[in-house]
């Protein structure tokens, strides 16, 4: 094949190794190609565009905003951000409902000024916000406290009375930007947050209803830490009287958040309509349990299970069953 329209003309076959130099793509591009050529040079983009974005949410992996970040006052002259994606114009159809999602860890998501997290971007409902949105919700993705960015993050503050009134706070301000009900979900150690929240919280900074997946129910006593005995048993859960759905998988193999346990929380709720969910399937984690299960991308996460269980959460946060 001669290569036209260069500056030196260079016959070269099709499939041979072609210069650099002096070489010309259109007469490259034309050499024919075969079927089998073609599908693995889309293989391989696919599997390169997965891994630039792995861990990133979509947004940020687009280089475009996750969010208008919302900064509040909170506890001893703290300030909280929070990253807020409202409902789409045109959206799904019925009841506007606004998630305020808890992050588990030490829930410091170092939230950069698009809203996007920095930090823990593994985390469940990092990886199942385009989906609430798809699914016609608005979100608020929480950051900790300024005053709680160490490694430890929200540590043993999660349980606090003023933590609960920080989590009114931020309710309340949502609810006013959205004009909606609002809803509280917790997963891994957020779910303390949660429930410290909805049993202390009354009138409009309250939640209509939460969610908790992944629990925390275990607590280890006697650690260098002594926040890490608390489990979402040591606040008042009796308090509770809001819509309850409780999600854990069967194969979680983290040590804190075992799925057989699960019927101890709803045992001491009162919620108005209640529900416990043990999901299957999913690929699984070999091993006894342990705290290195207790990660995003595991059955603890619900990896690989985020449509099955957003969709779940979608239909009991409308008032159906998961």
């Amino acid at each position: 094949m001669a290569c036209r329209g260069c500056a030196t003309a260079i016959k070269f076959p099709c499939g041979s190794r072609q210069p650099r130099r002096n070489s010309c793509l259109i007469a490259q591009m034309r050499c024919p190609v075969s079927m089998e050529k073609m599908m693995l040079r889309i293989l391989l983009a696919t599997v390169v565009g997965w891994i630039v974005v792995a861990g990133l949410p979509p947004a940020a992996a687009r280089g475009v905003p996750c969010g208008t970040v919302v900064s509040i006052d909170t506890h001893a002259r703290s300030t909280t951000r929070y990253a807020l994606v409202p409902f789409e114009k045109g959206g799904v159809p019925g009841a506007r409902i606004a998630l305020v999602l808890l992050v588990g860890g030490g829930g410091h998501l170092d939230l950069d000024d698009q809203g996007c997290p920095r930090a823990l971007t593994g985390n469940a409902l990092v990886r199942f916000l385009p989906l609430f949105q798809s699914a016609g919700f608005a979100t608020a993705l929480l950051d900790a406290p300024s005053d709680h960015g160490g490694e430890d993050g929200l540590g043993g503050f999660r349980s606090a009375p003023a933590h609960a009134e920080d989590l009114g706070n931020i309710i309340a301000d949502v609810r006013a930007r959205t004009q909606s009900a609002v809803w509280l979900i917790g997963t891994s150690r957020g779910t303390i947050s949660a429930v410290n929240a909805a049993a202390r919280l009354t009138g409009a900074a309250a939640p209509d209803g939460i969610v908790l997946t992944s629990a925390l129910m275990s607590g280890h006593s006697g650690g260098q830490k002594a926040w890490v005995e608390q489990t979402v048993f040591s606040v008042p859960l009796e308090a509770i009287r809001q819509p309850l759905l409780v999600v854990g998988h069967a194969e979680d193999q983290c040590i804190r958040s075992p799925a057989t346990l699960m019927h101890h929380i709803t045992a001491r709720t009162n919620g108005v309509r209640e529900q416990v969910v043990r999901v299957t399937g999913g690929p699984g984690q070999p091993g006894s349990p342990s705290v290195n299960a207790c990660e995003g991308r595991a059955p603890h996460g619900y990896v690989d299970q985020e449509e099955e269980v957003v969709a779940g959460i979608a239909r009991f946060v409308r008032g159906g069953r998961y």
